[in-house]
């Protein structure tokens, strides 16, 4: 398969041409470093086959501040699985940075990847920042994507795009996470837009369902009913796959988000294509820890393998 022969740093490849317009009003060139300049444009593009006995990483082009170490197998139900974290050396996501992840996972390839820490989103005075991330995963291929929460400071601006193409027989286990803010100083819906985009498509390019947020708090009110209320942690989990009984899982992840004591519930998702649960929580670490139980329940039904300790190394 390989890394695909283009200019990743062309800059149609990392813009974003459908910004919502909460987001691209701030739009301007800034008198720092605008985009496209070192250092604003992070590039990842990652290619994963089935090698013999395990997944390989095949394909690798990185451009700081976003970069990867070696693939580890540290799963001990699942030896044949590659652990990928995704590190940002920038420390956090500044005006006009423009982030983009390829991951592609190969037939009957095993990846998990995750991030080194929270995704800071810090204040803009001008412009905005965006991340766009694209995931193939090819027939009998098994992907999971569990990113550690999005933190928005106050005074920010971010759009991410995600977008999903699953073959049918392949099983995506995917989970997106963000706070309200800084909550530890007292900051709760101090950024100025939040606003993210899931569409999930079949091998032919057929959508199979799509997931908009959008969180403008000067606009509307992000505090209400079916909003964030008083809760300072939001969480989707996302578990697309044919292998097993959508109402079945769907059903044990609801089981298992009622009795974590947070908000929240877990239904079939749209066009048969799995099912999903979302959850609010006062805090991180009761959030956190069920996710990671959801994440063993769908695990367990669709691998046949427990989740294993995560490792932040």
């Amino acid at each position: 398969m390989g890394i695909r022969p283009i200019d990743r740093l062309a800059a149609d490849r990392y813009t974003i041409t459908s910004v919502p317009e909460a987001v691209a009003r701030y739009a301007q060139v800034p008198d720092t470093l605008p985009v496209g300049s070192p250092g604003k444009v992070g590039v990842l593009d990652l290619v994963f086959e089935r090698r013999g006995e395990r997944t390989e990483l095949t394909g690798h082009y990185q451009k700081t501040p976003l970069q990867i170490m070696r693939p580890l197998y540290h799963d001990p139900s699942r030896p044949d699985l590659a652990c990928v974290m995704v590190i940002s050396v920038g420390g956090g996501v500044l005006q006009a940075d423009r982030y983009r992840l390829d991951l592609t996972c190969g037939a009957h390839a095993s990846v998990h990847v995750t991030t080194q820490a929270a995704t800071k989103i810090y204040r803009m005075e001008q412009d905005y920042a965006t991340q766009l991330v694209s995931i193939t995963v090819g027939p009998g291929g098994y992907l999971e994507y569990l990113p550690d929460p999005v933190i928005p400071f106050a005074g920010s601006r971010f759009y991410q795009r995600t977008r999903l193409t699953v073959d049918p027989s392949a099983t995506v286990i995917l989970a997106e996470t963000m706070l309200a803010g800084r909550l530890a100083h007292g900051e709760r819906h101090d950024y100025t837009a939040y606003c993210s985009d899931l569409d999930v498509h079949g091998p032919a390019g057929e959508l199979l369902f799509a997931d908009p947020i959008r969180l403008v708090p000067a606009q509307a009110p992000v505090t209400g009913p079916a909003m964030f209320g008083g809760h300072g942690v939001l969480s989707t989990f996302y578990v697309v796959t044919a292998a097993v009984a959508a109402g079945d899982l769907a059903g044990e992840l609801h089981e298992a988000a009622a009795r974590s004591g947070l908000v929240g519930g877990a239904s079939v998702l749209p066009n048969g294509a799995g099912a999903w649960a979302r959850l609010l929580g006062p805090e991180t670490p009761r959030v956190t820890a069920t996710v990671e139980h959801l994440w063993d329940i769908a695990r367990r039904r669709t691998l046949g393998s427990p989740a294993p300790a995560r490792r932040k190394l």
